[in-house]
């Protein structure tokens, strides 16, 4: 995992050639920056740091320049991007790789230079051996979606990397108003910090209070209050997006969305399937699939067939100009706060 490298680079325990790949580009990007940080200082990026992407750059010129010695520094950084040769996609670029010159520098690299692969791929090609050879020599990372746990342990330990504490039931409201998008969770947690002044404590209040609602987030609430009989503060929610100019059409394409997934989760569930089981099928994250089947128990089968039918009426109706969009939504909340009651 990408997060156990860095536990290596913060105590300064640097290796010669890294293989990042995955998805999750936030990890990529954010192992590359401490590597940056450790191994170069200001002066030195101009002479000792480069950047190849291998759909335009063979890897024999890439290293070549791994294997000048450094300028104004003891050592060099090589971040080399987009190895395709390394899975079974063709590559979009016409350059040719002499792997053998890989092969030659993997058995002796540079000492003074840290060469770092970045495959944004999910999965290698295992039968091929220039990549078999790259996995025996590099420090692996594997950028995945981090389950629920790593989340939240990696928001605990970017607040403690910057000072500050965050409480146990603030980091759950973070998660669960902010979503699994790391990206946008570094910027509510640096908020947060920020917010949290010298102080350097962070608590649920202040979350409530700052952490921006993404639009599916929104959603998500304003059926959570629908199915608690909350019909007062799901139409509230309802109109602070028509005043934030959110369409009614995406509106209702969210709310669609989202009782298809409970649909979906609940189906599956039957069909006894693990909620891990279920993200992988549906290809979302785990917590997103906790949260739908704790909506989904207060549903029928019956009642979401036809809720998802009541939606695909009003989503007609939209189109072709039947109602006025904004009280089609409107019907619909109560008309689903009718059939909780």
């Amino acid at each position: 995992m990408v997060l156990d490298i860095w536990k290596q680079i913060n105590r300064n325990k640097i290796e010669s050639i890294y293989l990042l790949y995955g998805k999750e580009s936030f990890l990529i990007n954010e192992t590359r920056q401490l590597l940056i940080n450790k191994i170069l200082n200001e002066e030195e990026m101009d002479f000792n740091y480069s950047t190849y992407d291998l759909e335009e750059t063979p890897i024999e010129v890439a290293l070549e320049d791994a294997e000048t010695f450094p300028f104004m520094g003891e050592k060099r950084l090589i971040i080399l991007q987009n190895p395709v040769f390394l899975t079974s996609e063709k590559s979009k670029g016409k350059v040719e790789h002499n792997l053998s010159k890989l092969e030659s520098y993997l058995a002796e690299p540079a000492p003074y230079s840290t060469v770092v692969f970045t495959a944004p791929y999910e999965k290698l090609d295992e039968r091929k051996k220039i990549t078999k050879e790259l996995k025996r020599k590099a420090v692996i990372g594997e950028a995945k979606r981090l389950s629920e746990p790593e989340l939240k342990n990696w928001i605990k330990d970017r607040a403690i990397g910057n000072g500050a504490e965050i409480d146990e039931d603030a980091v759950e409201l973070i998660v669960t108003l902010s979503g699994t998008n790391l990206f946008m969770l570094t910027s509510e947690i640096d908020k947060l910090i920020l917010y949290a002044g010298d102080a350097r404590k962070i608590n649920a209040e202040m979350v409530d209070k700052l952490v921006a609602r993404s639009l599916e987030q929104n959603i998500f609430t304003l059926i959570d209050k629908v199915v608690h009989r909350k019909i007062e503060e799901a139409l509230r929610i309802y109109y602070d997006l028509l005043k934030q100019n959110e369409e009614p059409i995406k509106i209702l394409s969210l709310i669609a969305g989202q009782f298809r997934l409970l649909y979906q989760v609940k189906e599956l569930a039957r069909r006894g399937y693990g909620q891990q089981q279920i993200a992988g099928y549906l290809k979302i994250h785990p917590f997103r699939v906790k949260l739908a089947a704790g909506q989904a128990k207060y549903f029928s089968d019956e009642e979401l067939t036809n809720t998802i039918q009541l939606i695909a009426d009003a989503d007609f109706q939209m189109k072709t100009g039947g109602m006025k969009k904004e009280l089609l939504i409107e019907m619909i909340l109560f008309q689903l706060n009718n059939k909780k009651a």
